[in-house]
């Protein structure tokens, strides 16, 4: 039965993950970049001065209360979702499929990807709705449908349909409730799938507290569980200071030759290594999957730049600074070719710096980057459902309370317990992230270039108001917010008007 799952697994990786997405995935940021003037790169000073700027107070809106946050917390949820399971588990999964030059296309991609959030996050807010309890939301299916009709393409809902209905692979064959409990169990001793069990009960009872109670808790733990991982590393590198130049060689001198055998490596071909690095930096930072925008688009700014900004350090954060210390750590102190793979390869990497206290450490700051993973995808699946149940209110409230209540999570903890139960290796469950992040990239970054034409638009006027730039044709009357309203939003309108009317009603 393994074997079967692994050929399975295998197969539809590569068929998935093959040229047509890699190159798309990386020719669209190649292309925004260039067109923007690599303006990830000349502006990302302004990105970090944004970041730390004054926040604007989620405030009243022309649809009743605006149902928004603020920006870093709209950051901190969309960062904590992407800070996760993929920066230890897929790093370490990536170097033992690829070897060292899988990083190296980690980063490749995360530099161009940068540009790609920043489109794909101000497209999100640019193009976001509100439900009828005044909720704001957005992501992919929102822009793709009103972008379309704007622009006069057809096909817009269906394609958002597929993407909305895609996204939910992520819901069925998640890897943080096995990637935790793979480390627990490694660390502690504890049985694997008590720990699923346990962590499935800690993530729920976050959920149930709902958005305010995940903005609150994303914005506590991202800052202290990233400062405790990169110190964790800090110290297991300058254990094996010696080697840190011979790493850095290794990775650029791997990058475009095939990797050969050595000790527990079983060597990887040139196309393999590339694919690797490619979809786990996708699955790591998600930058050309279309998850993050969902997040944002819940930002309060006044220009959808603004929040666009905050996809660029983003992802920033995510791969250069987060996977990064990972693939560091794992390449430096030479467990990267041990046979070992996932999360266990990573804690073994952090025992050589740190002892056994670097799987201590290792293992909670896995806890705490997954958790945020958990509770993050919460709001993005969230947005989906409210996108595919549009057309009916109560159906739209139980499908909700569906995902929250029993849903999330659920599938998550059954796949660990059908891999641990099979003996399934943790290189070969990580094929199925690839699976769940290449569906709904393939739709992503079509409509991202399709509707590339808005963002620059809106980065021209943001340019030349908000940055002082000299730019030519610049309508400085444009909308900051699009007026498409779909018949759907109409009706959510008039539901949140009844519910005000009502309730002025009952108080006088």
């Amino acid at each position: 039965m393994q074997e079967t799952f692994s050929a399975v697994v295998g197969k539809l990786s590569s068929i998935l993950w093959g040229w047509p997405l890699t190159f798309g995935l990386i020719g669209i940021g190649i292309y925004l970049t260039f067109k923007s003037g690599f303006w990830q790169f000349r502006h990302f000073g302004d990105c970090v001065k944004h970041m730390f700027g004054k926040e604007e107070n989620p405030d009243e809106g022309d649809f009743g209360k605006s149902g928004k946050v603020t920006k870093f917390q709209a950051f901190s949820i969309a960062t904590g979702a992407a800070i996760g399971v993929g920066n230890i588990g897929g790093v370490a999964s990536a170097i033992a499929l690829g070897g060292p030059g899988a990083v190296f296309w980690m980063w490749v991609t995360a530099l161009v990807g940068m540009m790609t959030k920043m489109v794909e996050v101000t497209l999100g807010v640019y193009y976001r709705s509100k439900d009828q309890n005044g909720k704001t939301i957005g992501g992919p299916s929102y822009y793709i449908e009103k972008g379309f009709k704007e622009i006069g393409f057809i096909g817009g809902r269906f394609f958002a349909t597929c993407f909305a209905l895609s996204l939910f692979l992520e819901l069925f064959l998640g890897m943080e409730n096995f990637t935790v409990s793979e480390a627990i169990h490694a660390t502690f001793g504890v049985d694997q799938i008590v720990a699923a069990v346990i962590y499935w009960m800690v993530g729920k009872s976050i959920i149930l507290g709902g958005v305010n109670i995940i903005s609150k808790v994303s914005k506590t733990l991202l800052p202290f569980m990233s400062a405790f991982y990169i110190i964790g590393g800090l110290i297991t590198l300058a254990a094996t200071f010696e080697n840190l130049p011979g790493t850095f060689a290794l990775i650029f001198k791997s990058a475009f030759q095939p990797a050969a055998a050595v000790s527990g490596f079983a060597g990887a071909s040139f196309v393999m290594m590339m694919r690797t690095g490619i979809a786990r930096g996708l699955y790591s930072n998600e930058a050309g999957w279309g998850t993050s925008p969902m997040a944002h688009a819940m930002a309060n700014v006044k220009h959808p730049i603004e929040q666009g900004m905050m996809g660029v350090l983003e992802v920033f954060f995510d791969t250069f600074l987060i996977c990064t210390m990972t693939s560091l750590v794992i390449i430096n102190t030479g467990m990267w070719d041990s046979g070992l793979s996932g999360a266990t390869l990573a804690l073994e990497a952090f025992k050589v710096g740190m002892g056994e206290w670097g799987g201590v450490v290792l293992t909670i700051c896995l806890v705490m980057f997954c958790l945020t993973t958990h509770i993050g995808w919460f709001v993005m699946f969230e947005s989906t459902l409210r996108y595919l149940f549009r057309n009916n209110a109560k159906a739209k409230e139980t499908a909700v309370w569906a995902l929250k209540l029993v849903f999330h999570g659920t599938p998550s903890l059954i796949l660990t317990i059908f891999t641990v139960s099979n003996g399934v290796l943790p290189a070969e469950v990580w094929m199925l992230a690839d699976i769940t992040s290449a569906i709904p990239t393939y739709i992503n970054i079509v409509a991202v270039f399709i509707l590339s034409g808005k963002f620059f638009s809106l980065l021209r006027h943001y340019n030349k108001n908000k940055l002082g730039i000299k730019v030519e044709g610049v309508d400085d009357d444009m909308n900051m917010f699009s007026d498409i309203v779909l018949p759907f939003e109409e009706k959510d309108r008039a539901l949140w008007a009844a519910k005000q009317a009502s309730m002025a009603g009952k108080t006088k």
